[in-house]
C-alpha cells in the first residue's frame, strides 16, 4: 500500500526510505546538514540517496532507485558523496574553533570587567555552503574584535593542529577543563569528544584539569570533522548580527568559499587604493559607486568595517573640497558680476556666468554682491550643458524698490517652461533646455 515497510523497492516506487543495519551516512541532527550519495547492492540496483534522517534510533536514507530493484537482505554498498561533505567538515570543525575563539576574545582576553559574563552557544547550523554560530553576547562585536576572532580561527589553520576524536564516559568527559558544552542538552554516556589540540583527547582525560588545555577547543560532537584544521584551507568570517534580545549570529565560510571572499576583499581594497589618488567630483563618483559595491561584497566583516571607514573619509574629503570650491567659484562669480555692475549704465545689471545650477553658490553670491553694490538690480544666469537647463537669479540690494525681481524673472523667462519663485527683492527659476538662454537674456535687459 505504499506505506510502512515493504520487502523489496525499485524505480516504480518513487520516492523511498532504506534503512541499513549499519550506515556511514550523516543524518541531518546537531546543527550538521544530511549527507547525499548513493547505494549500491550486491544485485546491481543502485539507489540515489538524496537526504538522510534520524527517526528515533533509525537512520532513514531517503531517496529513489535508479536502476535494478532492492530487496530486504542485500548486501549494499554506501557512496557517500564525499566531495559535498568535505566542506561540511571543514564548516563544523571550523564552528568548533569559532566557539572557542569568541571566548578567547571576548571573556578570557578582554581588557574589559568581564566577571560573570560567559559566551555560551545557542545554536549552529552548517552546510557545504556555510558555517553558521548563534552565541549569547550583550551587543555587536566591535571590528577590532571581528578580526580577533578571525585571526584566531585563521590561526590555528595555518598551525595545522589535529583533530581528535574518543568516545569517553561521560563523567570522565565532563570533568575536562576546557570543555564547551551547550547549556541544558541531555549528552548520552558514552559521549564522543571532539577536541582541536596537539595532545590526545586519551592524555586529556589522564590530567583534565590541566590548564594547559584551555588554549584548545574541547567539545561533545557527534558531527564529521577534518582530521587536521589545515584542511579547512582557509577562513572568513562573513557577518555578525543581533537575532534576539542577548543572542548574536556569525556566519562564515572555509575552504573555496573562504578563497573566494579573501580575493574579493583584496580586489576591492585596490579599488579604494586607486580612489585615494583622485579628488573632487571624480572621487565623488567614485565613493559613490565604492559604497554601493562594498555593501553587496561577500567578505571578511572586519574588513568590510575597515573599507566602509576608509570610504567615509573619502566623503568627507569631498565635502571639504566642495566648500573650498564653492567658496573660490562663488569668489570668482561675484567678482565677474560686480566688474559687469560697474560697467552698466542704469540701475539693473544683466550678466552671464556659468556655475552650473547650484543654489548655494547663486545664494553666496547675491549675498555678496549686495554687500559691494547698492543701486543695481541684478539679473545672473548659470547653465548647466550637461544637464541641458539653466538658473535664472534675481536679486535687489537692499533698500532698492524699484525693481519687481520676481516680475523681472517672470517676464524673461515666459514660455520657456522654467520653474521657480520669490519676492520682490528675490527669485528665481529653473529653466530647461539652454538654447533659450539667449532669448532670456534679451527680455531681461529690455525690462
Amino acid at each position: 500500500d505504499g506505506i510502512g515497510f515493504v520487502d523489496s523497492i525499485s524505480k516504480e516506487n518513487g520516492a523511498i526510505g532504506v534503512v541499513l543495519d549499519k550506515t556511514n551516512y550523516y543524518g541531518e541532527s546537531g546543527g550538521q546538514t544530511f549527507d547525499i550519495g548513493s547505494i549500491k547492492t550486491s544485485s546491481g540496483a543502485t539507489i540515489q540517496i538524496n537526504n538522510t534522517q534520524i527517526y528515533g534510533s533509525f537512520v532513514l536514507h531517503l531517496g529513489e532507485v535508479t536502476e535494478g530493484s532492492v530487496t530486504v537482505g542485500d548486501a549494499a554498498t554506501c557512496c557517500v558523496d564525499y566531495v559535498r561533505r568535505a566542506p561540511i567538515a571543514a564548516n563544523h570543525t571550523m564552528t568548533h574553533i569559532l566557539n572557542f575563539a569568541l571566548k578567547d576574545v571576548l571573556v578570557t582576553k578582554s581588557t574589559e570587567d568581564q566577571h560573570g559574563v560567559t559566551v555560551d552557544q545557542k545554536g549552529s547550523l552548517v552546510d557545504e555552503n556555510k558555517l553558521r554560530f548563534d552565541f549569547s553576547w550583550n551587543g555587536p562585536l566591535t571590528a577590532e574584535q571581528l578580526a580577533a576572532v578571525e585571526q584566531i580561527c585563521v590561526g590555528q589553520i595555518n598551525s595545522a593542529i589535529p583533530v581528535d576524536n574518543f568516545v569517553a564516559p561521560l563523567d570522565a568527559a565532563q570533568k575536562i577543563s576546557s570543555l564547551r558544552a551547550v547549556f541544558g542538552e541531555v549528552y548520552p554516556d558514552p559521549v564522543r569528544v571532539v577536541a582541536v589540540s596537539p595532545t590526545p583527547i586519551t592524555s586529556i582525560l589522564e590530567n583534565p584539569q590541566d590548564g594547559q588545555w584551555n588554549s584548545y577547543s574541547v567539545e561533545f560532537c557527534g558531527g564529521t570533522h577534518l582530521k587536521n584544521t589545515s584542511e579547512a584551507e582557509g577562513f572568513v568570517l562573513l557577518s555578525e548580527e543581533g537575532i534576539a534580545k542577548g543572542v548574536r549570529r556569525i556566519t562564515g565560510v572555509t575552504m573555496k568559499d573562504a578563497a573566494i571572499a579573501t580575493a574579493a576583499a583584496a580586489e576591492f581594497e585596490a579599488k579604494v587604493t586607486e580612489a585615494g589618488k583622485l579628488d573632487g567630483l571624480e572621487l565623488e563618483a567614485q565613493v559613490k559607486l565604492l559604497t554601493v559595491e562594498l555593501e553587496g561584497l561577500s567578505i571578511s566583516a572586519a574588513k568590510k568595517m575597515q573599507l566602509r571607514e576608509a570610504i567615509g573619509a573619502f566623503g568627507k574629503q569631498v565635502v571639504a573640497w566642495k566648500k573650498k570650491h564653492a567658496a573660490e567659484q562663488t569668489s570668482k562669480v561675484c567678482d565677474q558680476v560686480v566688474e559687469a555692475a560697474g560697467s552698466t549704465e542704469g540701475n539693473k545689471v544683466v550678466v552671464r556666468c556659468d556655475f552650473g545650477l547650484d543654489g548655494k553658490v547663486a545664494k553666496a553670491v547675491t549675498t555678496a554682491y549686495g554687500k559691494k553694490i547698492k543701486d543695481k538690480a541684478l539679473f545672473l544666469v548659470s547653465a548647466d550643458e550637461s544637464a541641458d537647463s539653466f538658473l535664472v537669479i534675481a536679486f535687489a540690494p537692499k533698500g532698492m524698490k524699484d525693481v519687481d525681481c520676481k516680475a523681472w524673472v517672470s517676464a524673461a523667462t515666459e514660455g520657456t517652461g522654467g520653474k521657480g519663485g520669490g519676492k520682490k527683492d528675490s527669485a528665481q527659476s529653473r529653466v530647461p533646455g539652454v538654447g533659450s538662454i539667449g532669448g532670456v537674456l534679451e527680455k531681461a535687459r529690455s525690462f
